[in-house]
């Protein structure tokens, strides 16, 4: 029998002994008009608006990007995501803009957004025709640092049973185009339809790794390595693992939890690594079936562990995540995680809170004015 990763709730799980591997996010924002509610893609004049060198452009005109620097704490990553969000608000709103923090648009068509002008850009819209509409999302991605990228692949490897609970804690975007799509993360249905998206294959070393992406580049799937676009994938110009299953976080309170679950993760994953224990061989149709389902269902309804096959209350799937991820956090960090998690529990998650908002008059303009309000003002209390 293969031996797997020991679980969460195991009193010899290792806690990590080093200290915690420096991490960094990346948040992705839709810029809306706040009369029509739709998107607007004039991120440029957004951009010239600013001095702020950790905001930056996306595939459209529609999207803008902020860009953690290196974080060794909560802190820094909590202060970074306040000021971040503020300062694209400050100057979204002297455009006569608002900021909204959602993985799809609620209102406006995806089609229509404007493509950043960008060689790359072009050449992805061209050569992967109406596909390129399912770059018109925004997600939370983390960038976790490695020793080296053979370690990486093997950390993946690790990472990959803990999919589906990330998908679900961060679904945030159950309307698309002014309806309620059925699923809590329409985004991870939009994202997943491009050839090279997806839960990562089981890789075990760094020539395999080598040879699939050698294999989507050869297939036509990919122009160039950095649209492999694995919800876990070895970054192709830092010396990080990058994690990037999640919407867009709500606000920068599950921006921060989000951020420090998949950090502990990534740390209990890497002292697995050294202590050589194999990664658990989950096939990757059962993996991809965890997903949709926790794409569909998120934090209130029922999550498929893909290592059991049980499901799991979304709620108790969330807790389950935050006992694996604190072995491998400070405990100061761990206390902010556990903290958070409880609010997010009393809030319920981003989407639970945006059809909250659309029930109380079924218009989805007031989905958006929410949405636009706690991206900046953060999480109810």
């Amino acid at each position: 029998m293969e031996h797997h990763s020991l679980a969460a709730d195991d009193p010899r799980a290792a806690t990590t002994s080093a200290a915690p591997p420096t991490f960094g996010v990346e948040e992705e924002f839709f810029l809306v008009d706040p009369h029509t509610r739709h998107i607007a893609s004039r991120a440029e004049e957004v951009l010239a608006r600013t001095r702020d060198p950790q905001l930056c452009r996306e595939f459209t005109q529609a999207q803008l990007e902020a860009n953690s620097p290196v974080c060794t704490t909560s802190t820094e990553a909590h202060e970074f995501l306040i000021s971040a969000r503020g300062a694209l608000a400050d100057a979204a709103e002297r455009s006569g803009l608002v900021v909204v923090a959602s993985g799809t648009p609620v209102l406006g068509d995806p089609s229509a957004a404007r493509l950043t002008e960008e060689a790359r850009y072009a050449a992805i819209a061209g050569h992967f025709g109406a596909l390129r509409d399912a770059h018109v999302v925004c997600g939370c991605h983390v960038h976790v640092g490695i020793p080296d990228r053979a370690c990486a692949v093997r950390a993946s490897d690790h990472l990959r049973r803990w999919l589906p609970f990330l998908t679900a804690l961060s679904a945030n975007s159950p309307f698309h185009e002014s309806r309620d799509t059925g699923h809590a993360s329409w985004r991870t249905i939009t994202w997943t339809r491009l050839p090279s998206a997806g839960p990562p294959p089981l890789l075990r070393t760094l020539e395999e790794h080598d040879r699939a992406v050698r294999a989507l580049a050869r297939s036509g799937a990919i122009l160039d390595p950095h649209m492999v676009y694995w919800d876990v994938r070895l970054s192709d110009h830092l010396p990080t693992l990058e994690i990037r299953v999640g919407d867009v976080a709500a606000t920068a309170e599950e921006a921060l939890l989000s951020t420090l679950l998949t950090r502990g993760l990534a740390a209990r994953a890497l002292v697995d690594v050294q202590l050589d224990r194999p990664a658990p061989a989950i096939p990757g149709r059962t993996l991809r079936a965890a997903l949709w389902r926790a794409a569909r269902d998120g934090l209130e309804g029922e999550v498929p562990d893909p290592l059991s096959g049980d499901l799991v209350p979304g709620h108790r799937a969330a807790d389950r995540l935050l006992s694996a991820a604190v072995p491998g956090l400070t405990p100061d960090d761990a206390e902010v995680a556990a903290g958070l998690m409880e609010r997010v529990h009393v809030a319920g998650s981003g989407a639970a809170r945006q059809r909250r908002a659309y029930e109380r008059r079924r218009n989805p303009a007031d989905v958006v004015d929410m949405l636009a309000a706690q991206t900046r003002e953060g999480l109810p209390t």
